[in-house]
């Protein structure tokens, strides 16, 4: 004769989720030791330089920089270019290779205008693949100096009394 227990009788679960978690912390951590224990060697060889001309394939990059100036002189891969001559510059690159990949970069006191004024004629020969060459600031805090008569940030200590007559 068997007896029911007055206690219900509960089936054990064995839950996924911690085991998952388990499983991907000693992943993990195998990872970083067989990494870790890898040590990079090298040989030293002296390889020999090329003897002929350089490939005259299609130009692929092209740096362009503007300076401060009146208009802003442009540089084509450090070659200065005539303002009337950057538009037929960026044309015949353009019909060289199609995919031509440009890199603007300004002056930090070049003129807004300048540069806007450069990119609006990359973009009107239809070159799309540009990319923007920008340093950080300079400075405590990473940021430019505040313009004359701000107020300082909050927490900043106060700025010193002005010279006396």
């Amino acid at each position: 004769m068997q007896l029911s227990s007055p206690v219900p009788h509960k089936r054990a679960r064995i839950e996924i989720i911690p085991l998952i978690d388990i499983m991907f912390f000693l992943l993990a951590s195998f990872m970083m030791v067989s990494l870790s224990q890898t040590h990079m060697k090298g040989i030293r060889v002296n390889l020999p330089a090329a003897q002929g001309p350089p490939p005259s394939g299609q130009i692929d990059f092209v740096s362009i920089k503007v300076l401060e100036g009146s208009p802003g002189p442009v540089f084509f891969n450090n070659e200065y270019v005539e303002d009337d001559q950057v538009l037929p510059r960026l044309f015949a690159l353009h019909r060289g290779n199609p995919d031509v990949k440009l890199s603007l970069s300004a002056a930090p006191k070049a003129v807004y205008g300048d540069v806007i004024g450069v990119l609006d004629k990359i973009r009107q020969v239809g070159i799309t693949k540009v990319g923007y060459q920008i340093r950080a600031a300079s400075g405590v805090g990473g940021g430019a100096a505040p313009a004359p008569g701000a107020p300082p940030p909050p927490g900043a200590p106060p700025p010193p009394p002005p010279p006396g007559p």
